[in-house]
């Protein structure tokens, strides 16, 4: 059964990476209009993803974000408490497996793309959405002199695969580890808990309205 979306959260990044309007009437137009488009589809453990997975630092904002802020101010909210975090840098210590990589060490950060951006934010800029992969991106612990100007080269939209302290790759299937109490994310809802395997559903939901 082909799904659609319609751009009514607060960031809306992945009804931008597959851009869908954000004016709703011409949304839903596109969408009637439209034949259905196979993308891939991530696979976390029992849960799915159709965006983005995550763990560590900022990765439970939109979880923890007051909803009348949010509803108020919208993704600059997720901004404000985003700086909060970054003012207490936290560092997790984290194993990875894949057939293309195995990295065990400390880490402030990791993504599994499908999409491209959080926050509105660039982050997977070689990620496609019908390759059979999914991104990952490893925010290595870092001395904080070089965290605040890598995060803000970031945020500006520079290549993050030009850093050593980031790990950028693509997989379609990953074990992650991790013995500390952190949570994970997916899609902007609480994920589910340590070890996790991660696959990727190489189009395996239909979309509407993208064409």
């Amino acid at each position: 059964m082909p799904i659609a979306i319609l751009p009514t959260g607060t960031a809306n990044d992945f009804a931008n990476v597959l851009k869908i309007p954000l004016d709703i009437n011409l949304a839903i137009d596109k969408i009637i209009n439209s034949k259905p488009t196979n993308i891939d589809l991530g696979i976390i453990n029992e849960d799915y993803f159709v965006n983005i997975a995550s763990s560590g630092m900022f990765t439970d904002v939109s979880q923890r974000v007051d909803e009348n802020l949010k509803n108020s101010i919208g993704r600059v909210s997720y901004i404000i408490k985003g700086i909060e975090d970054a003012l207490r840098l936290r560092k997790f210590s984290v194993h990875v497996k894949s057939k293309e990589l195995e990295y065990e060490g400390d880490m402030y950060l990791i993504l599994i793309l499908n999409g491209r951006t959080a926050g509105n934010i660039n982050l997977a800029h070689y990620a496609m959405l019908d390759d059979g992969y999914l991104d990952v991106i490893i925010f290595k612990a870092m001395p904080i002199p070089k965290t605040i100007p890598l995060l803000l080269d970031i945020i500006k939209g520079a290549p993050i695969d030009k850093y050593n302290e980031i790990i950028y790759f693509k997989t379609d299937d990953l074990y992650i580890d991790c013995k500390e109490n952190i949570v994970t994310d997916i899609d902007g809802e609480r994920g589910p808990d340590f070890p996790l395997h991660i696959k990727c559903d190489k189009e395996g939901i239909k979309i509407l309205g993208i064409e």
